[in-house]
């Protein structure tokens, strides 16, 4: 089967520079707001209309991985713009008849225990969170209203460039729970989750919200342990989370991971090939 036509959106964000180091070359066309006419590359302004109809037309799948991060906010940016992104994802798609795939977060979830499935109830904690939770729901309606076909990936760690592996430097400090156990999160390898949204992609039929991590959940601690970082523990504070488990049973209807895709070693091998890629 060939690759669905596709158009990412966001193509210079964390995400993006995953996928666009380990997919093959074009593969997609990727948008950017500054990047020049390089091949496989588009320059547009999302907010414009009239250009993402144009960017839009004929594509069978867009991509969108435009969004305001932790660090973007700090740095000025709206929360808020994680919504009119995807919004305007989905016009546009409303035009062309493409599907629409949108990066949402784990966040969502909150702070509660077990397994968390994609019928869960929503209790994001951070702004962050919230504004994700906010913008799956404005996407939802609006699709429902345009007839597009929506699927929300509420997307695990990434090993690498989280703020474990991403964000280590000496002297880190890691929490540490009562019961001497550090963090425990979804994590997902990132050449791993380049497969997986590859497959995602090209699977005609997607449900409307989708969790994407490997199964299970892996200790940061351990993690920074593969990967031969050294970290000191300290007390976890009573807002901190100590576990969010994506249950994946959905997601593996769609893509393939055996029992390596969660072990801390595999985790670490796909960071550092993303970093000599």
């Amino acid at each position: 089967m060939d690759f669905p036509d596709t158009l990412v959106l966001g193509g210079t964000g964390r995400i993006g520079e995953v996928l666009r180091r380990f997919w093959p070359s074009g593969q997609a066309v990727w948008q950017t707001r500054s990047a020049g006419s390089e091949e496989g590359w588009i320059r547009l302004d999302i907010g414009d209309e009239a250009a993402m109809k144009a960017a839009a037309k004929g594509r069978e799948v867009i991509l969108c991985l435009a969004g305001v991060t932790n660090d973007k906010a700090q740095q000025g940016s709206d929360f808020g713009d994680n919504s009119r992104l995807a919004l305007a994802a989905v016009r546009a798609a409303a035009t062309s008849g493409a599907r629409v795939l949108v990066a949402s977060s784990a966040a969502v979830y909150g702070n509660q225990s077990g397994v968390l499935h994609e019928e869960s109830r929503l209790m994001p904690q951070s702004a962050y969170g919230k504004a994700k939770a906010e913008m799956e729901a404005s996407v939802t309606t609006l699709a429902n209203e345009l007839g597009v076909k929506v699927c929300a990936l509420r997307i695990g760690n990434l090993a690498g460039i989280d703020a474990i592996l991403g964000g280590w430097r000496p002297g880190f400090r890691l929490d540490v729970f009562s019961d001497g156990r550090s963090p425990r999160r979804s994590y997902i390898g990132l050449k791993t989750l380049a497969r997986v949204m590859s497959d995602l992609i090209q699977a005609p039929e997607l449900p409307p919200v989708l969790n994407v991590a490997a199964p299970g959940t892996i200790e940061m601690g351990a993690l920074l342990d593969a990967a031969g970082l050294e970290w000191t523990g300290q007390s976890a504070p009573d807002t901190a989370i100590a576990q969010v488990c994506l249950a994946t049973d959905k997601l593996l209807c769609f893509t393939r991971m055996n029992a390596e895709a969660s072990l801390a070693e595999n985790l670490v091998t796909e960071w550092r090939e993303f970093k000599t890629r």
